[in-house]
């Protein structure tokens, strides 16, 4: 039977343990998943039998915006309806409740599952009040080295 919670840095190494089944996570520490959890607004797993099965995060002011990151589930574990309960326990965290926007980037096949817990195809086109439209872009910014 699983159990949805709050996870908190003595997590990390669960976290930690769970995120090396994917590749661009593979690289990642315990100390740097504790340090991520520790300024994490809202962190959320799923446990089955005390594993750590299903997990993420998300960043918010409270009030417009919160982004959900690192949406995992373990690689033997998918299509159990993991990734759902997690879903729904992050969208309907009671942290989260007076937020306007929760937003979250996925690949292109995973659309359809995240729309299936009320997430929405967001429109990069954007009108301005003054007149006219214009596409948004994603920008990134990547120090070199995450430890100087």
């Amino acid at each position: 039977m699983t159990a949805v919670s709050d996870l908190t840095p003595a997590d990390a190494e669960a976290l930690t343990a769970l995120s090396r089944e994917y590749e661009w996570w593979a690289d990642r520490e315990v100390a740097d998943v504790r340090r991520a959890l520790h300024g994490s607004d809202v962190a959320v797993g799923v446990e089955d039998d005390d594993d750590l099965v299903a997990a993420a995060r998300v960043l918010t002011d409270y009030t417009y915006y919160a982004r959900v990151f690192d949406v995992i589930v373990a690689s033997d574990r998918r299509g159990e309806g993991l990734g759902r309960e997690l879903m729904v326990a992050v969208r309907d965290h009671p942290n989260l409740q007076s937020v306007t926007g929760l937003s979250l980037l996925c690949r292109r096949g995973l659309v359809s599952f995240y729309e299936s817990v009320g997430f929405e195809l967001f429109d990069s086109e954007i009108e301005f009040p003054e007149g006219g439209a214009e596409e948004l872009v994603r920008m990134t910014y990547e120090h070199e080295s995450h430890n100087s």
